[in-house]
C-alpha cells in the first residue's frame, strides 16, 4: 500500500510539474512576441515571481559579477551561478537535460559551444529588442543565442623582455631568428588557427607556421589566462593567442605586459542564451536582455569588447575575422589535426 501510495504521489507530482512547465512555455512564447514596454513589464513581473535565475558560464566569475550584481540590484532577482571550462559547461547541460534535470536557466559560453547546444535542440529562440544594436555578423539567423562580447585574439608581450622596436609587423616576421625560444601559444586554439589560415591562405599559412616552429620553436600552454600570466612573468616573452581583455587587466595591476594586434585579426564570439526548458524562463530572458543592454558597458569596463555598437571600444573599426561557430564544429577534426601537426606536437 505504501509503495502504491508513493507511486500515485509521484505521478501527481510529475503531472503537476508537467503542467507547470507547459504553462511556463506558453507564457514565455507569448511574452517573446511582445514588444517595447509590454515585453519588459511582462518579463520583470515574471522574473520577480520566479525570484532567481541559475547561470552556467565559462567566463571568470569576477568578470561577470558586476553584471550579476547590477541585475539583482535593479530587479531584485537573485543570480546563482556555476562556472567551468566551455567544454564542461556544455557537457553538464547535455547530461542534465537528457536526464530530465532542469537546473540551468541561462548560459554564457563561446559561440561554437552554443551552436552545439542548438544542434541538440536545447536552446530557446529569443527575439530581443536589442538585436539591432549588435555588430553585424554577430547574431545567428536562428536567434537561439546572441553575442555578448567579442574575444579578440591579441599578441601579448612582456615589456621587459621585448622592445617595442622589435615587435613584429606581421605574422611573417615571427620567422625571424630573433624570436627563437621566445614564442608561446594556447594548446587548443585550433579554431583560431583554421580561421587565420582563411585570411593568410591555407598553403601560405601552413608553410609560415611550419617554418616558425622549425626555426624558433614554440611553447604550448593550456589556458588563455595562464598564457597571459606567463607573459607578465617573463616566462613566455611573446604569446600569439591571448584574449584581449586579459593583458589590460594584468597591466592595471602593475604587470609587465602589453599587446598588439596582427592582421588578419581573429575573434571568438562569446554568447548568451536561454535554456529551452528553463525553470525560470522570465528571469533568464530578462537577464538575456540585460546582458545586451546595460550589461554591455559593465563588460566594457572589464576590458571586454562589447557586441553592442552603442558602447565605445578601441576595436570598433578594426577589421576582424570572426570564428564561424558552425564551421568550427564541422571542421573541428580537420582543424585540430592541422593545429596539432603544425604546432602542438612539434612544440618545444
Amino acid at each position: 500500500m505504501k509503495l502504491a501510495g508513493l507511486a500515485r504521489a509521484a505521478l501527481c507530482c510529475a503531472a503537476a510539474a508537467s503542467a507547470s512547465f507547459a504553462w511556463a512555455q506558453l507564457d514565455t512564447a507569448a511574452v517573446a512576441r511582445l514588444q517595447g514596454e509590454a515585453r519588459t513589464k511582462a518579463l520583470v513581473e515574471g522574473a520577480r515571481r520566479e525570484g532567481e535565475v541559475m547561470v552556467y558560464h565559462s567566463t571568470q566569475t569576477e568578470d561577470l559579477k558586476p553584471v550579476f550584481d547590477a541585475f539583482t540590484k535593479k530587479y531584485g532577482v537573485k543570480v546563482r551561478d556555476w562556472r567551468s571550462s566551455s567544454e564542461n559547461v556544455v557537457q553538464r547541460i547535455v547530461n542534465e537535460t537528457r536526464a530530465g534535470k532542469r537546473e540551468v536557466d541561462f548560459i554564457e559560453n563561446n559561440a561554437p559551444e552554443m551552436e552545439a547546444l542548438t544542434r541538440e535542440k536545447m536552446l530557446l529562440r529569443v527575439d530581443s529588442p536589442y538585436f539591432p544594436d549588435l555588430r553585424p555578423g554577430t547574431l545567428p539567423a536562428h536567434h537561439e543565442y546572441a553575442t555578448s562580447t567579442i574575444d579578440v585574439f591579441v599578441q601579448a608581450y612582456n615589456t621587459q623582455k621585448v622592445k617595442k622596436e622589435e615587435l613584429p609587423k606581421s605574422f611573417d616576421d615571427l620567422a625571424d631568428p630573433r624570436w627563437k625560444g621566445r614564442l608561446g601559444i594556447e594548446a587548443e586554439d585550433q579554431a583560431w588557427f583554421g580561421t587565420l589560415l582563411h585570411g593568410l591562405g591555407e598553403q601560405k599559412g601552413l608553410k609560415l607556421f611550419n617554418d616558425v616552429v622549425a626555426k624558433n620553436g614554440i611553447s604550448v600552454r593550456k589556458g588563455h589566462t595562464l598564457l597571459a600570466q606567463l607573459v607578465a612573468t617573463g616566462e613566455i616573452p611573446f604569446a600569439l593567442t591571448v584574449y584581449n581583455y586579459k593583458p589590460p587587466q594584468i597591466k592595471a595591476k602593475g604587470g609587465d605586459i602589453d599587446w598588439i594586434v596582427l592582421q588578419p585579426a581573429v575573434a571568438q564570439l562569446h554568447s548568451v542564451a536561454v535554456h529551452a526548458r528553463a525553470s525560470h524562463p522570465f528571469a533568464a530572458m530578462l537577464l538575456f536582455d540585460f546582458f545586451l543592454s546595460e550589461g554591455q558597458q559593465l563588460l566594457a569596463d572589464r576590458n571586454f569588447v562589447p557586441a553592442s555598437t552603442k558602447v565605445a571600444t578601441p576595436y570598433a573599426n578594426m577589421p576582424l575575422r570572426f570564428i564561424d561557430a558552425a564551421e568550427s564544429i564541422d571542421k573541428q577534426d580537420q582543424w585540430t589535426k592541422l593545429y596539432e601537426e603544425t604546432i602542438v606536437k612539434r612544440a618545444r
